[in-house]
């Protein structure tokens, strides 16, 4: 292999590596965001149920 083409080889390898990684940081994120909105939603649900529990 040419030091020309192995060259493009690293380039094209370094260009899917980076793209793998942000896949899987956007799907690292919306997996976050996905918790973080169903705990909000857990802490709103017993926040009522305490009200109505002391009411």
């Amino acid at each position: 292999m040419g030091p020309e083409l192995h060259y493009q080889v690293m380039i094209n390898r370094a260009t899917e590596l980076q793209e793998e990684a942000a896949a899987h940081r956007r799907a690292r994120e919306a997996q976050s965001g996905l918790k973080a909105q169903q705990r909000s939603g857990n802490r709103r649900l017993r926040a009522a149920f305490g009200k109505l529990r002391t009411s």
